[in-house]
């Protein structure tokens, strides 16, 4: 029971923070304000580990290298400690077994916030249109880079945005696909969840 209590708090744990990493590395991604006080919030939760490892790994065309990285390395130590927790003691592994669920954890994880987004983006456009709350433009700015394309090749239709169906698609297509990807890699077999 306490091995079972301390996976969900490691869980919970590692993926709010690596959520917060994320979203720092999507909204530069998206090029979003900055200077909005949820973007500072994330500057500032991501920026004592970060900060070091910019160091090391610079980004590439403004593509935060050392957040993604971050990320990876937080799943995998998260993933090595729920092994010990389940084993009882440190347990024979392969470190390349344990990258590729983290990597295939991280994927999984940018997807469900674009999800989570163009969700939440397409539910304010039906209760507050033209709301100027930090959280929605930041939401809307974090969508932007994805629904713009998809845009681009809908036809307009009168006034109705069907865009965010085709994203929808694309991103339960690429869900199901990173699923198929862990269950390959053995992530689906240690049961976790996940």
């Amino acid at each position: 029971m306490l091995a079972d209590i301390l996976i969900t708090i490691l869980l919970i744990a590692s993926t709010f923070y690596m959520t917060i990493i994320l979203l720092r590395f999507l909204l530069q991604l998206a090029r979003a304000d900055f200077y909005n006080p949820i973007s500072q919030f994330a500057v500032k939760a991501t920026n004592p580990l970060l900060r070091p490892m910019r160091r090391i790994i610079p980004g590439w065309g403004g593509i935060d290298g050392a957040a993604l990285v971050l990320a990876v390395i937080i799943q995998a130590i998260t993933f090595f400690l729920i092994l010990i927790a389940l084993n009882g003691g440190i347990p024979s592994f392969n470190p390349i077994i344990l990258l590729v669920w983290a990597v295939l954890n991280v994927l999984d994880l940018i997807i469900k916030i674009y999800f989570w987004s163009v969700i939440a983006v397409v539910v304010v456009s039906w209760i507050a249109p033209g709301s100027g709350h930090p959280a929605i433009q930041l939401v809307a700015q974090i969508t932007e880079p994805v629904m713009r394309p998809v845009r681009k090749l809908m036809p307009s239709m009168g006034g109705l945005d069907l865009s965010p169906i085709i994203v929808f698609l694309i991103l339960n297509v690429l869900s199901v696909v990173v699923d198929h990807m862990k269950i390959s890699a053995g992530l689906g077999s240690i049961g976790l969840g996940l």
